[in-house]
């Protein structure tokens, strides 16, 4: 999932809002990175959206506390001896929101929705391993076509198109959450506002204002209602971090998932244990306009990458709250040997020369400045990183101008396809597997905001897709993520690492790679 990490506009409202929740017992309220686009399932893409998503709808497979991928709306299941087939047998005890039973017709109903053309998800590629999804994806084959088929209300059968080891994590991401087919039908485009959106997760949608909060209330008709603790949670947008970290202070939020990283040797001296620096599955990056000359360059784009002093990026303007990044896929994944950039250990005199020899031959010196135009989302965390980055560029010629808008209007842009020459972005871990990191460089893939293309890279990705032996997928995939990193259409930067406020009024909060902490685990004094 793409994430904003990094304006907020405090009104009287939200003010009112905060006031009446900090005396509210058992409301949990969320300071988020950014606000939300949309609520449906099928049509967001971003960690905001998701955590939201999260405590709204059950999948078949949840992330528990610790986001380890357990029982959701499927009690148990069967898989066949080839790994093709997948026997879901459901909840009789899982209701939406309205009192009606969810079905299994529900989850063909939402994955056949989830891949139509028409519903234009950027997020359809992850069901790509199910049986003709690409091609229905496509529009060349029907939604009827698709390897999914209710047998009864509670039993699901899944045939996909090889072996997917990643597949019962993969269904913990939204997109594969289900949706009431009776609810669509009856409200359309509009099913997901309040007091229309019917929902089967541990709480349900009472108030989302734009730019203010988005409010859920405990739902009665949750499986394990019993042991919700909360009665409600705010999810509140706090672009501005330092803005935040004083509502933090003051107890207007309980917590907070990313904080103004200047302020960090301060936060751990007045705060303590408050704030939580953990590992996290996540990659922050800049994209390059991969069809658009002179990014199109590929010695260019390596010059570039090469001048960049990524330990100074993590030592002084995160404050080692993140880690230098030389590889798309982070550390840390199972049985999965990560490619660095070859010159990751040299000196950084030694890159810069190497670097220079290459502006020179193309023409760009201080005397012949290269323009060039960084597109980030608003944060001061962000914005420090620009900086720095005009600051390493400058020398070698390059006339660097910033544009910024809020996160939304900023992904919007790049979803769009919009042009531009370089963007920031970031990318956490839908799932524990290299594949979440690598689609991003696939051809078509909603995500590949840079357009790069690559036959010989979508071939490798194809290939492991259906690849039975684990490691020999692992080795694919090794072999795809070193095209992209000698191609550099994605220009690595740092390695996340959770960096979160946490009030000690909550119990149940768990740090985790995936930085996934769904609200039905948690209670607040």
């Amino acid at each position: 999932m793409k994430t904003f990490k990094s304006q907020l506009i405090i009104c009287a409202a939200a003010m009112a809002l905060m006031a009446g929740a900090a005396q509210a017992g058992g409301t949990w309220n969320r300071g988020e990175n950014s606000d939300i686009q949309s609520l449906d399932p099928h049509k967001t893409s971003t960690v905001e959206e998701h955590n939201i998503l999260v405590d709204l709808f059950t999948g078949l497979i949840m992330p528990d506390a610790s986001a380890t991928a357990s029982p959701g709306a499927a009690e148990s299941w069967t898989v066949s001896p080839d790994g093709k087939v997948y026997t879901f047998k459901l909840r009789k005890d899982d209701m939406w929101s309205d009192g009606t039973p969810v079905k299994a017709s529900d989850f063909v109903f939402s994955w056949r929705r989830l891949l139509d053309p028409a519903t234009g998800a950027e997020y359809a590629s992850m069901a790509f391993p199910i049986l003709n999804a690409e091609d229905i994806n496509g529009g060349k084959k029907k939604g009827e076509e698709l390897g999914v088929k209710a047998i009864d209300d509670t039993t699901l059968e899944v045939t996909l198109k090889g072996p997917t080891p990643y597949f019962l994590e993969m269904l913990t991401h939204h997109a594969m959450f289900p949706v009431s087919e009776a609810n669509v039908t009856k409200f359309g485009n509009d099913f997901v506002k309040p007091g229309n959106l019917v929902s089967n997760g541990a709480f349900t949608l009472a108030e989302n204002v734009p730019g203010d909060h988005t409010k859920l209330v405990k739902n009665p008709k949750f499986f394990d209602a019993a042991s919700v603790q909360l009665d409600a949670v705010n999810y509140i947008p706090t672009e501005d971090r330092a803005a935040g970290l004083k509502r933090y202070k003051a107890g207007e939020v309980d917590y907070m998932d990313d904080f103004p990283g200047e302020q960090l040797d301060e936060m751990k001296k007045d705060l303590g244990d408050q704030v939580h620096m953990t590992p996290e599955l996540g990659t922050y990056y800049y994209i390059f306009k991969a069809q658009k000359a002179p990014w199109n360059n590929v010695e260019l784009r390596n010059a570039i990458s090469m001048v960049i002093d990524r330990d100074q990026l993590a030592e002084k303007v995160w404050k080692n709250s993140m880690l230098p990044g030389w590889s798309l896929v982070p550390p840390g994944v199972k049985g999965y040997t990560t490619v660095t950039m070859d010159y990751s250990t040299m000196s950084q005199l030694d890159r810069e020369d190497a670097a220079k020899k290459v502006f020179d031959k193309l023409g760009i010196s201080p005397e012949h400045p290269q323009k060039v135009e960084i597109r980030y989302n608003t944060s001061e965390n962000h914005k420090n990183t620009a900086v720095a980055i005009q600051e390493m560029l400058k020398p070698w010629g390059f006339d660097v101008t910033f544009v910024t808008t809020d996160g939304k209007t900023h992904y919007s842009y790049l979803e769009q396809k919009g042009d531009f020459d370089i963007a920031r972005a970031g990318w956490i871990a839908d799932f524990k597997d290299p594949v979440t990191f690598l689609n991003l460089g696939h051809t078509g893939d909603g995500n590949n905001y840079g357009e790069y293309s690559s036959k010989e890279y979508d071939a490798l990705l194809d290939q492991a897709s259906t690849e039975a032996d684990p490691a020999k997928r692992m080795d694919e995939l090794s072999k795809a993520e070193a095209i992209l990193i000698k191609d550099q259409p994605l220009l690595p930067l740092l390695t996340y690492a959770n960096h979160n406020l946490v009030s000690p009024k909550l119990h149940g909060y768990v740090d985790n790679v995936m930085d996934v902490h769904p609200s039905r685990f948690v209670s607040k004094d």
